[in-house]
């Protein structure tokens, strides 16, 4: 048998016999955010610590996460996953903003959440600073635990309950409807 056919047949046993390798799917991308970001599409996004991050327009695939001593200021963005910030100085939803998640916010300083809609929990704990939520129709429950800034939850639609405990001012508030039930310190409001 000439060299070159000897050749040829092995090649064409090892693609036979050598396994077909896939490419595994590509993992999201993560953006983050020291500045502005405007109207355009980003799969996560991470605020890193002690940055200032304002979003006008922005659309987030998946998740937003706040660090520490970071700043979020958020308008009208559609966020499909979660927002989640843990001793971070300040977060800001506002102004028609949707979140396909949750938002949660502990251990950190001032939050305002402002007619948003929100799929899932607004959860609020342990923060040294105050929380205004208004306006916002939440498709799970709003929960505001051991926090020492002050709370203000006025005119929210919550299909959830409303559950708020060892609060110190107690929250203030009212005109919420609310589905479930009304606990603790927010059976008032």
């Amino acid at each position: 048998m000439h060299y070159l056919q000897k050749q040829a047949i092995g090649l064409a046993l090892a693609a036979v016999i050598v396994p077909q390798f896939v490419a595994a799917p590509a993992s999201a991308e993560e953006t983050t955010c020291t500045g502005s970001l405007g109207a355009i599409t980003v799969d996560n996004l991470r605020v890193p610590q002690g940055a200032t991050c304002t979003l006008s327009g922005t659309r987030v695939e998946g998740t937003i996460v706040v660090e520490a001593n970071a700043t979020l200021r958020a308008n009208k963005v559609q966020v499909k996953g979660n927002v989640q910030a843990e001793g971070a100085a300040r977060v800001n939803v506002l102004a028609r903003s949707t979140v396909g998640g949750s938002i949660q916010i502990v251990q950190g300083g001032a939050a305002r959440i402002d007619s948003v809609q929100i799929e899932g929990d607004l959860q609020f704990e342990s923060n040294s600073k105050n929380l205004t939520a208004n306006k916002n129709t939440i498709g799970g429950s709003l929960q505001a635990f051991q926090n020492s800034g002050g709370l203000s939850i006025t005119a929210n639609t919550i299909d959830g309950n409303l559950q708020c405990k060892e609060n110190n001012p107690a929250p203030v508030g009212g005109e919420n409807v609310v589905q479930g039930n009304k606990e603790d310190q927010c059976a008032k409001l």
